[in-house]
């Protein structure tokens, strides 16, 4: 079967494009998610605000702990936004072939995009858990990705897998928006546009707003399941390799279990605790992703062709005649978050 040069391009751009947004907003993501997973009565709070977490680290100068889990973070958004860019981009194809469309309606695109984001969150679960583990590990205690997984059971290495396949309404909410909005601000440029010009894109700074502002959307509406997530994957207080804490391992936590806990304890404001750093970070992660890929798609696309012993002149063509299109054949929906 031949290989779908145009689906391993978006593929391959938007993994390096979360990659790049991943490590520079991973000190950020470690104080957000340490803040999430407290679950503590007002007045035995240890965390009153991201900051605090922040301070913590510098006071016991272990700043260089709010990287503990990069690497394995990194392996999982990459792993993550290829499978899904190239999950996607296949079955949009797949899709506008079999139906005979020119385009995807909003309906579609939350089939395929929240069918590529369950292919991704199977694949990539156990990475996920492995990052949220390491994250939330007291300062300069994390484990080794090969031992945080072998510790427990299979099963554990799959915590979050249901929660994790009811957020892939969030990327299908994000990259759903994301086109509308899109698609709307390109009509508007191409009536500007004169008919001899380009194709026109989206500048940088657009898909960055664009990206900003979905992003928003999905996270609020789904911000309390991801919280759920966060505190299920999270390692417990103070965990060592002391074999009789090991022996006293608590319960195994369950949504059910989670979603008490944060009732009893915060009630309904505590389903929204943190939100804010969520969307920070999010935010930032997603519309960098955006932007990033979109200015290195059709740079990556030449490559591949490049890749294929194609004869210059071949290349030439398609980077000046075709680049900027395939720059903006994104609809897309994560993700990993990606969390």
């Amino acid at each position: 079967m031949a290989v779908d040069l145009e689906s391993l391009s978006e593929a391959t751009s938007g993994a390096l494009g979360s990659l790049l947004s991943t490590t520079i907003l991973y000190p950020l993501d470690t104080c957000k998610t340490k803040y999430q997973v407290e679950v503590q009565d007002h007045g035995q709070r240890k965390y009153r605000n991201l900051s605090d977490v922040l301070w913590e680290a510098i006071s016991n100068r272990q700043v260089i702990s709010l990287y503990q889990g990069l690497g394995t973070k990194n392996l999982q958004s990459f792993i993550a936004q290829f499978v899904y860019f190239y999950g996607y981009s296949y079955f949009k194809r797949l899709y506008l072939e079999k139906s005979g469309f020119k385009s995807i309606g909003t309906k579609a695109n939350l089939i395929l995009a929240a069918a590529a984001g369950a292919c991704t969150a199977i694949v990539t679960q156990p990475l996920d858990t492995a990052s949220s583990r390491m994250q939330t590990s007291a300062y300069g205690k994390s484990k080794g990705l090969w031992k945080t997984l072998t510790e427990g059971t299979l099963s554990d290495a799959f915590d979050g897998l249901g929660i994790s396949l009811l957020l892939t309404s969030n990327p299908a909410i994000q990259f759903t928006v994301f086109d509308q909005l899109k698609q709307r601000l390109l009509k508007q440029k191409l009536k500007e546009a004169d008919h001899d010009s380009s194709p026109v894109v989206l500048s940088a700074f657009t898909a960055f707003l664009v990206g900003a502002i979905s992003k928003s959307v999905a996270t609020i509406l789904t911000y309390p399941a991801i919280r759920c997530k966060v505190m299920i994957q999270a390692s417990d207080p103070d965990e060592d390799d002391d074999k009789t804490k090991r022996a006293q391992r608590k319960p195994r936590k369950t949504v059910s279990s989670v979603f008490c806990n944060i009732w009893k304890k915060e009630g309904i404001p505590g389903f929204f605790k943190g939100i804010e750093a969520q969307i920070t970070k999010t935010v930032l992660s997603s519309a960098l992703l955006l932007m990033i890929k979109e200015k290195i798609s059709a740079t990556t696309w030449v490559l591949i062709l490049a890749i294929q012993s194609t004869p210059l002149s071949v290349i030439l063509f398609f980077w000046l005649e075709e680049g900027s299109i395939f720059a903006q054949n994104f609809e897309m929906a994560v993700v990993g978050h990606i969390s």
